[in-house]
């Protein structure tokens, strides 16, 4: 019965693989890259080759590779009469590749398999990170980092076993976020963003990151999942009546001194803190932003922090936040973004027009903006004392 069980799983997987790579996409696992390249090269007749995976070699486009996430670096130029955009490794991510049927719903199989088994380990592996805060072994803030750790390997490694999106992470070089605690924003297209962030950070953040606190809506609490999970790891609650998508926030304004209050303590205590300034899911990302609020700007230039921004494309295509459409798989590839240059921008309108221009681009057309546009909004948050060496402050 064991073995028949076992041939069964094998089976599914093999059948899921199989469909995945009818476009003939590439996919690198992190296990065993090489093991697994030379076996599928093997199967079609050609001379594996050990090293391609480790040097990030591409195969011919007709073999089918199997590739979960990549990481991209895309330099920015600083030439500002430059005619020709960034290099442009996004074409056609803006609607996503279309997927049959059939795909679509292994690719919804595979998502609720992945959102059922965060429900089972999230809490497992944080139970006992709490059991030895209530001992008294450890202290508050090593079991907020602690917390926060045991998420994002969960959502890391559970992305890994059940592969229902193709992740794309594109940076633009290096810069150690770790001297100075930062606000981070960000758009908000699916309920998933929470989960590719966190399965996402070590490579858009770097190893050397700063444990970061998200600001919520104190609603999600009712969920006891990502109520355990939040709270267990320090998050920030805002009060807010409840809304649909799209409907116009009404924010408890008693609660914004907490915030600040606790937002300060947090920068003081080592962490970043992570801000969604639509304020809600978008309806309809692929329309553009919803109207964006200035509370990150003012957390930043109150508290004397850098605003840092990451960018999310296509989770809408996977569980989009209209209920009409939910979890209709349409497209399984996910853009995501973050741009290094700490910008301390001269006032909200600023802000949000920075990041209208620059996130609402890339979460509407899965690319950045052309070259010269995007280096004139970056610019803008520079201060002339950084502005002395621009090749550091741009991240190139």
């Amino acid at each position: 019965m064991r073995q028949q069980i076992i041939c069964i799983l094998l089976s599914a997987i093999e059948i899921y693989r199989y469909v995945t790579l009818v476009d003939g996409f590439t996919c690198r696992l992190e296990v065993a890259p090489s093991l697994i390249h030379n076996r599928i090269l093997r199967r079609d007749g050609e001379r594996p080759n050990p090293h391609a995976s480790l040097t990030g070699t591409h195969y011919k486009p007709n073999l089918p590779v199997w590739r979960q996430q990549t990481n991209e670096v895309v330099p920015l130029s600083l030439s500002t009469t430059a005619t020709s955009d960034v290099p442009n490794v996004m074409d056609g991510a803006s609607t996503g590749r279309q997927i049959g049927s059939i795909k679509a719903a292994l690719t919804k199989m595979a998502m609720i398999t992945f959102i059922a088994s965060m429900c089972l380990a999230l809490p497992l592996s944080i139970l006992p990170i709490n059991v030895l805060h209530k001992l008294r072994v450890i202290t508050r803030v090593q079991k907020e980092c602690l917390s926060l750790r045991a998420g994002e390997f969960c959502a890391r490694w559970l992305l890994r076993l059940f592969p229902f999106a193709r992740v794309k992470t594109i940076t633009s070089g290096g810069g150690n976020f770790a001297d100075e605690p930062t606000v981070w924003v960000c758009n908000h297209t699916s309920m998933l963003d929470v989960f590719f962030l966190m399965a996402m950070d070590k490579r858009l953040r770097g190893r050397d990151k700063r444990p970061i606190k998200i600001v919520y809506w104190k609603q999600l609490e009712a969920n006891p999942v990502t109520g355990a999970l939040f709270k267990s790891c320090g998050f920030i609650p805002i009060n807010m009546a409840a809304n649909k998508p799209g409907e116009n926030n009404e924010y408890d304004k008693s609660t914004f001194k907490k915030f600040l209050k606790a937002s300060k303590q947090a920068f003081e205590e080592g962490f970043d803190i992570g801000i969604l300034p639509e304020g809600q899911l978008n309806p309809h990302p692929e329309n553009g932003l919803l109207p964006v609020f200035s509370g990150a700007y003012t957390l930043a230039r109150m508290s004397r922090r850098p605003i840092r921004m990451m960018a999310i494309n296509g989770a809408h295509n996977l569980w989009h936040p209209d209920e009409n459409v939910g979890m209709t798989v349409t497209g399984r590839d996910v853009n995501m973004r973050m741009y290094p240059t700490g910008l301390r921008l001269k006032d909200k309108d600023d802000f949000i027009q920075v990041f209208t221009d620059v996130v609402g681009y890339f979460g509407r057309f899965g690319k950045d903006l052309p070259n010269e546009k995007l280096v004139e909004n970056l610019r803008k948050g520079v201060q002339q004392a950084e502005a002395e060496d621009p090749l550091m402050v741009l991240g190139v």
